[in-house]
Parts: C-alpha cells; structure tokens; sequence
C-alpha cells in the first residue's frame, strides 16, 4: 500500500484525501488549521456566471478562456466528481441539480446562482410572483432584513418576473440576557427541541403567508430543524447564508471530516508545511513544524491542496514578487504590476496568478514537464480563474482533487 501526503483540508484537501483513500492508498492529511470549507457559503458553485448569469452550468464549462481550469478538467470530469460528491453525502446535505443553477438570496439581497445547496435553503430558490418575508432576529447582528428585502423586490428574476418580498424583526434569546449571540450560539440552540419550539412560536407571528427567511442558524449538528420549524408554523422556513464563519459551510466540513475519520484517515491538525526533500526527480518526504518540532513524512505520492494568497500558500512581498512558498512551484504571473489603483476598473491581475498545470493537474515548468512526478496540485493553487467572481470555486476544488488523486494513483 503507497504512503500518500494530501496537503491542505478545504474541500478540495479532503475530496482528494476520500478518493486517494478509495484508490487504496494509506492516506494522511497535513493541515495548518480546519480549512476554508467552513467559510463557505455551504453550497456547490460550478459556474455562475461565463461572464453573463449562466442557467446550465455544465453546459457553459466550454465557454471558459482557454487558461481558465475547467480547460483541462473537462466537463466529463465535473460531472463525474460533482455527482460523486453529492451522492457521497446525500440528500441531507446537498440537493439540486449540476445541469440548472437556481437563484438564491445573498445577504445583501443580490440573486446568487449556484447549483447545488443545502435542504434548508431549498424554500429560498427564488420563484417569480412570490411573497417572501425576510426576518432578523434582535439577539443577533449580523443580518440585515430591510436590505435583503429591498434589494430582492427591485430585481428581475433571470427567468423573468419578480418577487414580492418584506422585512421583520423577532426576538429570539437563547442565553439569558445575551443581546449579541453568534450564528454558532443560535444554531446549537435550534439543535434541542425545546428551542426550535420557541423559535417557531416567534416566527408565526411574522406577516405573510409566503416563505420566510432568516439568517443560516437552522440547527448545527441536527438536519431536519427547517423542516421541522416549517411543519410547526405550515409555512416555508429557509436560511440565508451570512458572514463567516458559516453554518453550511460548517455542516459540510463535519460532515467530510467525520467521513475521513469512519474510514481512519489520517488527520494531523496544526501542522504547518514547512520543507521536504527530493530523490530521483519526485517528492520523498514533507517536513513540518507543530508543537514545537519538526516532523518528516515520507510519500510516495502529494496532493498539494493548501490553498492560494488566502492561506498564506502564495503569497507577494512589499516589492511585487510573487512566490508559491512550500515547493517554489513556477507561476502565471502577470505582466507589470500584479495590481492596480483603479478599484472600480479592469480586474487585478493579481487574481489570475497561481500554479499552472498539465490536465493531469501536475505543476509544470516553462518547457511543459512536470517539475515532480509524484506531486500534483489542487483547489485554490490553480492559475486562471476568479472564482468569487464566475461562482466556481467548489467546482474546481473538487474536479481538480478528483484529478490529481487519479494522476498520482497511476504513478
């Protein structure tokens, strides 16, 4: 059994490390902190918009630039990768469609496309001629219902038609005399029965007879709280993601952790990647400090998947010099300045600087060769794209972990 190195837990860190593991391999994962899945909206963006909002985003996966990953990845790929994944979770945490983005509402009430998203959004995908009631709860600060309402009713829908939608305010205290609760103190609250009660009786004297939606606290670690409100009141309840850190993308990353753990992957927390060593043209160990002291692990195979400026995997000095800091792996890079001082202009060319591969997803040098045979790259490493822009990010995390575990498989 082949020693495999997967480095980095976000999602594209643990997609590889669950299909390494399927492949056979005796898995590790190194990571610094709990990755950026948590962060997340808790949804699966394929493509949303190519540059225009796209309905079908398997379908708009060709229409991308030539640099941008989905180019090597391959639509075939995605919807391999992406069905495996909400199949591997099933409908308890993913629901939806890859070929038919819907339209959800942002926390500032703009129209987001995604594809797949979790069953306690689903009353929330948009539908022309509906009455909505967007509601805010006093306890907590981080949501604003006037907003998301006002700017929810002035927009056309991509389809055509709009919604009708209003803003209301509940009390909702869950620790006594507590006036500033956190989207996490809320959510663990709504997991005990005594207190979905109590929200549901708040709730039901909200106008309306539409859906109501409130911020994302429907239940931490239990799944059926929005379900159970929405029986309670007999109307629609769904959430809306917040600021981080986000309970969907908290769900989501328990719920794949939890996975590595039933299937005893190894999981080394607070490691931070730091050095490694070479032999015969590939990879042979990755140092790493935690705890006061370094640590080598040797591979036979590396899924790089640490992340991009974010995470500290890339990053630029004052002078505008731009490295990949674990492997010094050779980088798009723009031309002139990698920024600037038009915010409102062209883009940053910053945006579009990272690892460029082969479609195998292993980093390669100006002549085209792979720098080390063993090593492949996944996630937000990846050159030529803007994922918060186009709506793509969980896209390619999880095609570009699907293909870079297969690569180093094969090896």
């Amino acid at each position: 059994m082949s020693k495999a190195l997967v480095i980095g837990s976000g999602l594209a860190g643990l997609v590889a490390a669950l299909r390494l593991d399927e492949a056979g391999h005796d898995v590790t994962v190194l990571t610094m902190g709990m990755g950026g899945l948590q962060l997340s909206q808790g949804t699966v963006d394929i493509l949303g918009y190519s540059p225009e909002r796209v309905a079908n985003p398997i379908a708009a996966l060709g229409d991308v630039d030539e640099s941008h990953p989905y180019r090597k990845l391959g639509e075939q790929t995605v919807r391999e990768s992406v069905t495996w994944l909400k199949t591997l979770l099933g409908e308890d945490y993913l629901v939806g469609d890859i070929e038919a983005n819907v339209v959800l509402p942002s926390v500032v009430g703009a129209l987001r496309p995604t594809a797949l998203y979790q069953p306690q959004m689903a009353a929330g995908v948009l539908k022309a001629d509906t009455d909505y009631t967007i509601v805010g709860i006093k306890q907590y600060k981080d949501f604003y219902p006037e907003l998301i309402a006002g700017n929810l009713a002035r927009q056309e829908l991509p389809g055509g038609g709009k919604v009708t939608a209003r803003a209301a305010w509940i009390d909702f205290e869950v620790r006594s005399g507590e006036a500033d609760a956190s989207a996490l103190t809320l959510a663990r609250a709504l997991d005990r029965d005594e207190m979905i009660g109590k929200f549901a009786w708040a709730l039901s004297k909200v106008p309306g007879e539409g859906p109501i939606g409130v911020p994302a606290i429907l239940g931490y670690r239990r799944l059926d709280v929005a379900k159970e409100v929405s029986r309670r009141l007999g109307r629609e309840v769904f959430e809306i993601p917040g600021l981080p850190p986000s309970i969907p993308g908290m769900r989501l990353n328990e719920a794949l952790r939890r996975i590595l753990l039933d299937r005893r992957i190894r999981l080394i927390q607070g490691a931070q990647a730091i050095g490694f060593t070479t032999s015969g043209g590939k990879i042979a160990s990755v140092r790493t400090h935690a705890a006061g002291r370094d640590v080598d692990y040797a591979a036979d195979v590396i899924v790089y998947a640490a992340g991009g400026f974010e995470s500290g995997a890339l990053e630029m000095t004052s002078y505008g010099e731009i490295r990949e800091t674990l492997f010094d792996l050779p980088l798009v890079l723009p031309e002139g300045s990698p920024v600037h001082g038009d915010y409102w202009g062209d883009p940053q060319p910053l945006f579009l600087v990272g690892v460029t591969t082969d479609d195998a997803m292993r980093p390669v040098g100006t002549d085209g060769k792979p720098v080390y045979d063993n090593l492949t790259v996944a996630g937000s490493l990846l050159a030529g794209s803007t994922r918060w822009e186009e709506k793509s990010g969980e896209g390619i995390a999880i095609a570009s972990a699907w293909v870079a575990a297969r690569t180093v498989s094969e090896v």
